[in-house]
């Protein structure tokens, strides 16, 4: 049984080492680490009612933290509403193939219909095969390819 409820204060020992590995996925780790300071900030905006910052995880019929997904509002030119960007979802190597990735997606869908957000969009690296074997069952893929660059 997986149950997806708005992260708490009190789960803090439990998810970072989902953090840990989300970021590690994504080669943030060891030297490349994320700055000690990027986590509690992103950690203290998800208990921050001016932060339109918000988390879910997923909790096992023992309380456990399986996954995480961590996800925010913001404004578009092409929309009216708000729209809703998924930002970060993570499964437990442990937990994986046992629907958590959906459940936690499914999770940001209805907080989004709640808020009135008519749109959920998200990205990943075109190597993370198993998570978009699974994102092609619950999205559209759009085509668009994303740029970035640090200034």
């Amino acid at each position: 049984m997986i149950h997806i409820r708005a992260i708490q204060p009190t789960d803090r020992a439990a998810w970072q080492p989902l953090w840990d590995g989300y970021n590690a996925f994504y080669g943030r780790a060891g030297e490349a680490a994320l700055p000690v300071p990027v986590t509690e900030t992103t950690w203290a905006r998800f208990f921050d009612a001016a932060e339109p910052v918000y988390a879910l995880v997923a909790v096992d019929e023992h309380g456990a933290l399986l996954g995480l997904v961590h996800y925010l509002y913001h404004r578009s030119t092409t929309r009216i509403e708000p729209t809703c960007y998924l930002q970060d979802l993570f499964t437990a190597p442990e937990a994986r193939g046992r629907g958590v990735g959906r459940a936690l997606i499914e999770g940001v869908y209805a907080a989004a219909r709640e808020a009135d957000v008519k749109r959920v969009y998200w990205q990943t690296h075109t190597t993370n095969a198993a998570g978009r074997a699974l994102y092609d069952k619950l999205a559209e893929h759009r085509g668009f390819i994303v740029y970035g660059h640090d200034v």
